[in-house]
């Protein structure tokens, strides 16, 4: 049992900075049967795991309006192939540490600054909450050098 949990726990990564979650990393290897929710509620974009046996049924349904307010913008990136370093960043843009995504990896960036570099030429996947603002939407600033990586995690 011990064992099974520091290997979940290396499939699914969260990392922080003092009180504050700046990103979770689900890995391509993560596997659990039913559904499994990574975020807590009040988080504005949810990340949720699923597996679930030929035959089950999810019921038809339609999403309710519900008033919600968004702050801040939570983006989740579907690795869909290739090799990407991603670096984490204070929102003083303040370089924390670095994690390297490999296909089928999935990250959500929850708060803090990113950046990426390409290392395999990667396909990538976005979802987040729009509609983009453009320039308005972020800002940018220059990324560490090559020799200030900090690498750390599983899929080095």
């Amino acid at each position: 049992m011990k064992l099974k949990l520091k290997l979940e726990l290396k499939m699914i990564e969260k990392i922080c900075f003092e009180s504050s979650v700046l990103a979770i990393i689900l890995r391509h290897s993560y596997e659990k049967e039913g559904i499994e929710f990574f975020t807590p509620d009040e988080f504005s974009q949810q990340l949720a795991y699923m597996k679930r046996p030929s035959g089950y049924v999810i019921p038809p349904h339609v999403h309710n309006p519900i008033r919600r307010e968004v702050q801040y913008t939570k983006e989740v990136l579907f690795i869909k192939s290739g090799k990407v370093r991603v670096d984490f960043y204070t929102d003083a843009r303040v370089y924390v540490q670095s994690r390297m995504l490999n296909a089928g990896d999935v990250i959500l960036l929850a708060f803090g600054g990113h950046g990426f570099q390409i290392l395999e030429a990667a396909e990538i996947i976005e979802v987040k909450q729009g509609p983009y603002a453009g320039d308005h939407d972020k800002t940018r600033f220059s990324p560490i050098d090559d020799a200030q990586v900090r690498l750390s995690g599983e899929a080095q």
